[in-house]
Parts: structure tokens; C-alpha cells; sequence
């Protein structure tokens, strides 16, 4: 017969110890004994014990008092209390501080044994349940990653998808998805913001795939109406992400990268400055406020931080890039050009940040 789980019998009386111990080891159980509070602890410190039967009246340190002791040092250790016939609402007033039941003496042997079987299924079962729902929630964290992976996989073949109609722009997506996290992580954002920046920045165009390849790739200058229909991608990008794409800021830096700081961009002449937007836009950029943390962000309002950083982006990539209708431009003369546009087109805080990353990249270089 293979040998159960291992039990620590205290009690100050000897005879006592010997008789519950006879009958233990008889049901196949392991058995350690102490005769008081001091020797208990020592005998759990040693390990292997699984369940403590613990006399409630000891001289010294009595067992009410050494429960609690136990319970803190041991929290998965089952307790069973024993107490004389005249002292239950002692031993009821233990369980409810931890112990899970209690005998009373003179002891009923096969009741001992009862209780201890009872106490220890009831341990095992509370253990496969916690083993359960730590394996379950690793289960759901591994599931929603391979969600996650799945949906940025969805949002690269989008963004292929799209520079695959248009030879003058492709890696244009990355590229400014690049440039953002850099301007972002120079401003010193926290992560879970520089990452919806870097995604927004592979989806900023994704509404050009709505757009007409023959204006797309026109090699001349757009007439105004074919420059107002280019302009609709902010909207229809939006329209295409919504069903796929939960966070809002995304979907708001999506819309709005073509603002610009004295209102004077589209789809919506949205202002991206200090002044605090309608409730509408407040809503639409998922509750962020204008509140700024000091030394976070330079100074840009939090709710237009991510459209502040890709308009600088987007405008640095498509000014260094060649474009059917003009030859691409040095970054010099882009990095001059973006700085003129400081505090009109572009937030000025962007444009400093944007301009140290450009200056560590030369000098890395």
C-alpha cells in the first residue's frame, strides 16, 4: 500500500499523540508528532507535512494561538482542531480563522479519520482548482496573443496591399510608422502609446486603397477636384478599420493625420493645439483629455499627441520620396521645410522632437 500524505499530530500529551498516531499509520498515513507550539513549527519547517492536528488547550503557547502563526507562515497547510467536548465554540471560532474542522476527546478514532480524509479532499480539490485557473488564464493570455499576432499580420497585408498599387510609395507605411515611434520615444511616451502610434503609422493610408489608381499615380498636378477626392482617404481609411480595429485612438490618429496645428488641415480643420476640442472630438479620441503630465510629451496635448507625430512623419517621408509629379528632396531640405512649418502646420513640440531624432541619426551615421 502506498503511503498517504504525511500529518503532524500536536499535542502536550504523549499518550494522546501515540494513540492518534496508532491509528493514522494504520490508514496508511505518514505521522510526525510535537509537544508544543515551538517543536510544531520546527517540524513545518522541515516540510512534507500536509495536514496538523492541533490541540487547542497547550501549556505555553495554546493551539488558538499557534493557528493563526501557521496559517500565515503555511497558508496551504490544512488544520483540524482538537478540543474537550466543552470547548466546540473555541474550535468553531479556529475555523473561522482558517482551521478546516475540528474532533473532540475523548476521540471517536474512525471520526478522526473521517475529518482528516474529508479536510485533505477538500485541500486537493481546492488545489486543482487554483492549478486549473492559473493554466486557464495562460490558456486565454497565449490565445489572445495569437488574436493579436493574427490581427497585425491582417493590418501588414493591408498596408501591402495598398503600396502594392503604387510603386512611388511603397515602404512609405513602414517608413513613417519608423519615424513616429522615433519621435514618440524622443518625447518620451510609455510604451502602450508608442505602440498604437507605430500601428496607426503602417494603417495612416490604408483609406488610398479606396482611392482610384489612375489619381493615385497621376503624373502631373491633381485639379481641385481630384484633390479633394485624394483627401476623402482619412475618411475612408476610418470607415475601413472600424469593424477590425477596437481602439479608438487608432482609428482617430487614422483620421487625423492630416491636421494641422492652426486648424487650416482636413478631413475636419481639427486644431491639433493646447485649446481643449469639442466633446465630440474628446469622445471620438476614446476620453483622453488635454492634460499633460509634466516632462511627458513635451508639452502635447495627450488626446492629439499620436495625429501631432504622424503629420510630421508622413510629411518627412512623402517630401524625401520620389512622387510621379516632383523629384524627392534631401532631408536637409525637408528637415528646413518641416521647421518652417513650426506652429502652423506642425506642433512645435513634434517638430523639436522630430529635429533631435533627425540630429542623433546623422551623427549615428
Amino acid at each position: 500500500m502506498l503511503a498517504k500524505e504525511t500529518i503532524l499530530i500536536v499535542d502536550d500529551e504523549e499518550v494522546v499523540r501515540k494513540l492518534l498516531r496508532r491509528k493514522l499509520v494504520g490508514m496508511g498515513y505518514q505521522c510526525r508528532e510535537a509537544g508544543g507550539a515551538a517543536q510544531a513549527m520546527d517540524e513545518l519547517q522541515a516540510g512534507a507535512v500536509a495536514l496538523v492536528l492541533l490541540d487547542i488547550k497547550m501549556p505555553g503557547k495554546s493551539g488558538v494561538q499557534l493557528l493563526p502563526e501557521i496559517k500565515a507562515a503555511y497558508p496551504d497547510k490544512v488544520v483540524i482542531m482538537a478540543t474537550a467536548n466543552t470547548d466546540t465554540d473555541t474550535a468553531v471560532n479556529c475555523m473561522k480563522h482558517g482551521a478546516y474542522d475540528y474532533v473532540t476527546k475523548p476521540f471517536n478514532l474512525g471520526g478522526v479519520v473521517l475529518s482528516v480524509e474529508r479536510a485533505l479532499e477538500r485541500k486537493r480539490l481546492e488545489l486543482e482548482n487554483r492549478d486549473y485557473q492559473q493554466h486557464l488564464e495562460e490558456r486565454v493570455s497565449q490565445q489572445a496573443e495569437k488574436i493579436r499576432q493574427s490581427f497585425l499580420n491582417s493590418i501588414t497585408a493591408l498596408a501591402y496591399a495598398l503600396e502594392a498599387k503604387d510603386r512611388y510609395t511603397s515602404g512609405h507605411s513602414e517608413r513613417v510608422a519608423a519615424l513616429s515611434v522615433a519621435i514618440a520615444t524622443e518625447l518620451g511616451l510609455p510604451p502602450e502609446e508608442i505602440e498604437k502610434i507605430r500601428l496607426a503609422g503602417l494603417l495612416h493610408d490604408i483609406g488610398k486603397i479606396g482611392v482610384k489608381e489612375p489619381v493615385l499615380n497621376k503624373p502631373d498636378g491633381l485639379t481641385d477636384d481630384e484633390f479633394q477626392y485624394v483627401k476623402s482617404h482619412c475618411e475612408i481609411g476610418e470607415r475601413i478599420l472600424a469593424p477590425i480595429v477596437e481602439d479608438k485612438k487608432i482609428l482617430f490618429m487614422v483620421r487625423h493625420h492630416h491636421e494641422r496645428y492652426d486648424g487650416a488641415g482636413y478631413p475636419d480643420g481639427l486644431s491639433l493645439t493646447k485649446m481643449p476640442p469639442s466633446a465630440d472630438v474628446l469622445a471620438a479620441a476614446e476620453g483622453c483629455t488635454e492634460v499633460v503630465h509634466e516632462g511627458v510629451g513635451g508639452g502635447v496635448p495627450s488626446w492629439c499627441r499620436g495625429a501631432s507625430i504622424l503629420a510630421v512623419a508622413d510629411s518627412f517621408d512623402a517630401m524625401t520620396s520620389e512622387r510621379p509629379y516632383r523629384r524627392a528632396m534631401s532631408d536637409e531640405m525637408v528637415c528646413a521645410e518641416i521647421e518652417r512649418g513650426r506652429g502652423t502646420q506642425f506642433t512645435p513640440a513634434v517638430v523639436d522632437a522630430f529635429l533631435r531624432v533627425k540630429k542623433k541619426s546623422l551623427i549615428a551615421d
